[in-house]
């Protein structure tokens, strides 16, 4: 299953889109696959989503699934590498030509 981020997810968004986006990954469950998350749309974000993403990628894993980012903007990856969690977050190797905003 593919799951996309909206255009803005700093604290503000990220708290009322995350039940959201939980609630897409639950329904995705039963299928097959890992569940890939597509960043691409992503203009304006901060250090809540990373936390938005990790939290994802746990609800991903406890369902014995796996997890990726795709088209994440570069900004997003470098944050992620500053917090020490870009390893987690199995950023896509598209990810690096993505970019920077």
């Amino acid at each position: 299953m593919t799951l996309k981020l909206p255009a803005r997810l700093t604290l503000a968004e990220a708290r009322a889109a995350l039940p959201g986006l939980q609630a897409q990954t639950a329904q995705s469950m039963g299928s097959a696959g890992a569940l890939v998350v597509d960043a691409g749309a992503l203009v304006g974000f901060d250090s809540s989503a990373i936390a938005t993403l990790l939290a994802l990628r746990r609800d991903a894993l406890a369902a014995g699934r796996g997890f990726s980012v795709r088209n994440a903007p570069r900004a997003m990856v470098d944050l992620a590498g500053l917090y020490g969690v870009a390893d987690l977050l199995d950023f896509a190797p598209d990810a690096s030509a993505a970019p920077a905003v």
